[in-house]
């Protein structure tokens, strides 16, 4: 069983998508003594995700690069590296009401940043959280440990400033066909017991498949709040 065979799958409705199947492995999700962040700290972001010690962002560092005033940089891989899961450990989702992130997306000339799991399809952000004690085995309740912000993803990602603004209140959707609209209560209880916030990046068989570019590449997150 493969990471790949983890993370959410993008829906029957887009030509390219796999729908993938989910097994039940790994171990809970690594736990942190660290205290709950912010997130305007690089230091406390994780490139990622590590399960059983394994870290499936390959030729990336642990931690983005920081910057002045908050914000960070990842400098993307080549083939046959990636990046999947970039989060930090915010806690309860509780009483908040939206995730906004600003970055921008530097490319050289002719660039591209390419899905791992499809070359040939749009690579994918998306805003993303989880909750504690994820097994990452995606099946039983553990299917609605992680949610996914499929419907205010970035898709193409494209050179540019840009914001993606992720109501607490929209239509969230898990890791194979719960959404927050099917399944409130177990929507409600992962805001309320969450741990990780951030992003994934994706497109072909998953949200969170990993990225690599083609060329000279860089993320800038220049704002990322919770609100």
């Amino acid at each position: 069983m493969t990471f790949e065979d983890l993370i959410m799958p993008l829906p029957r409705s887009l030509a390219f998508a796999a729908f993938a199947l989910l097994a039940s492995c790994g171990g809970p999700a690594e736990a942190t003594a660290e205290p709950p962040s912010s997130g305007r700290d690089a230091r406390a972001w994780t490139i990622g995700p590590i399960i059983k010690g394994r870290n499936y962002s390959v030729d990336m560092p642990l931690h983005p690069t920081p910057r002045r005033g908050g914000e960070f940089q990842i400098d993307l891989p080549r083939d046959p590296g990636s990046v999947h899961y970039v989060t930090f450990r915010h806690g309860s989702l509780a009483g908040k009401t939206r995730i906004v992130m600003r970055y921008r997306v530097e490319l050289a000339p002719g660039v591209k940043i390419i899905p791992s799991t499809e070359p040939k399809g749009p690579a994918i952000l998306t805003l993303y959280f989880q909750r504690a004690g994820d097994n990452w085995g995606g099946r039983g309740k553990f299917e609605t440990y992680r949610w996914f912000a499929t419907f205010a993803s970035h898709m193409p990602i494209e050179a540019g400033d840009h914001e993606m603004v992720a109501p607490l209140n929209g239509a969230w959707t898990a890791i194979q066909t719960s959404s927050a609209r099917s399944d409130p209560v177990a929507f409600r209880a992962a805001l309320a017991e969450a741990d990780q916030v951030g992003f994934v990046l994706g497109g072909g068989s998953g949200y969170g498949h990993g990225v690599y570019a083609d060329g000279p590449a860089r993320l800038v997150v220049t704002s990322f709040r919770v609100e």
